[in-house]
């Protein structure tokens, strides 16, 4: 299924390239489905994650250039994005600006803050680690270079 919406998106878009990684964003298929859809709609344009997991023995750090296709709940393939900007920055300096490119909720500081701290400290304590507002987070900003037309 991956490859063969790959070979649709480089028709699309005539290049010829490898398949690149695919991710998919939030940790139940609900909340996939709900960002995925927001990326195709072009309302989510960036995404956060913890610098704990990336690196050495983890995934490899996310780079400007870097070409992925994200799915949906059902692991169903829904667009191809490109890795635009990369930062790092404590968990407590996110600003509303980087919020309001997340896309999610109403685009507010307050609600990103709010999610964002759920969700890290859902996913450390699966690790056995407590949230802090100090960890550094990888903010990377994207854009959506292809999404087959709906229907």
């Amino acid at each position: 299924m991956i490859e063969e919406f790959w070979r649709q998106c480089c028709a699309a878009r005539g290049v010829t390239a490898p398949c690149p990684g695919v991710t998919e964003f939030g940790d139940s298929p609900a909340m996939q489905d709900e960002l995925s859809a927001l990326v195709v709609a072009g309302v989510k344009r960036a995404t956060a994650s913890l610098a704990r997991w990336y690196g050495e023995g983890a995934a490899p750090w996310p780079q400007p250039g870097d070409t992925w296709i994200f799915t949906d709940g059902a692991g169903v393939p829904r667009g191809v994005c490109e890795t635009v900007a990369v930062s790092v920055t404590p968990f407590a300096e996110v600003d509303a600006a980087f919020a309001a490119e997340e896309g999610e909720g109403d685009k507010s500081l307050a609600y990103w803050r709010a999610s964002h701290r759920r969700f890290f400290t859902d996913e450390l304590a699966r690790e056995g680690l407590v949230f802090s507002e100090e960890m550094p987070v990888v903010l990377e900003r994207f854009r959506l270079l292809w999404a087959p037309p709906a229907g």
